[in-house]
């Protein structure tokens, strides 16, 4: 019978989803990762399915990538960032860096989409001018 091989908990199953969530709240594919570390995209999906080992500069470049510290990656508490993102009152946050991250992220996105949106608008008067609409 095969020994399974127990891995600290900052390596084991959690790593990988650690990894996996801020991917996901980057709005980052697996793709996108496999090509900023130059691997393929079966080989980065196999990182989060945990069936390959992250050495430890394994997990830097993934850091780089991320935008984030190894620190950062091995705290990361997405439950905790959620359940402060839902008490939050006037702006203000819990002091976690975690939480802060995902909050700026949230806030870049509402920029885009405003952007997305004034653009939008712009076309849609272009083309109610070109077609006499207004």
């Amino acid at each position: 019978m095969e020994k399974k091989v127990q891995y600290p908990h900052c390596i084991g199953t959690s790593i990988k989803n650690k990894i996996k969530n801020i991917r996901e709240l980057r709005n980052y594919t697996q793709q996108y990762m496999a090509d900023q570390l130059g691997i393929t995209q079966a080989g980065y999906s196999k990182i989060e399915k945990g069936k390959t080992i992250v050495s430890y500069s394994k997990l830097l470049e993934i850091s780089v990538v991320l935008e984030a510290s190894i620190e950062e990656i091995i705290n990361f508490d997405s439950q905790g960032c959620i359940k402060s993102l839902n008490t939050v009152k006037d702006n203000n946050i819990d002091s976690n860096d975690s939480c802060k991250a995902l909050k700026e992220l949230y806030e870049d996105k509402i920029k885009l989409l405003e952007k997305l949106l004034n653009k939008t608008e712009d076309e849609l008067e272009y083309y109610k001018n070109r077609l006499g609409l207004v």
